[in-house]
């Protein structure tokens, strides 16, 4: 299979709303059951982005933090 189920988008560096915006374009992009992981280190991305999955119907996998950075896994379910 040469497409990975999995797609990574790195929103470090950038601030409300960016990550939850590129999030939102990216998750457009691909087809339902796949996963994207986000890491960001926007302190207002942690709710930011949790919300927005859930008020779309995805479905957030993981949330993880390592220092600043907080990283999603997120699947997109529709």
């Amino acid at each position: 299979m040469s497409e990975s189920n999995e797609k990574k988008l790195d929103a470090t560096g950038l601030f409300c709303p960016e990550p939850v915006f590129r999030t939102k374009i990216e998750i457009e992009k691909m087809q339902v059951g796949q996963v994207l992981t986000v890491s960001a280190d926007d302190p207002a991305a942690e709710d930011d982005i949790s919300r927005w999955v859930t008020r779309n119907g995805h479905t957030l996998l993981n949330l993880k933090k390592d220092g600043n950075t907080i990283t999603f896994q997120i699947k997109k379910v529709k």
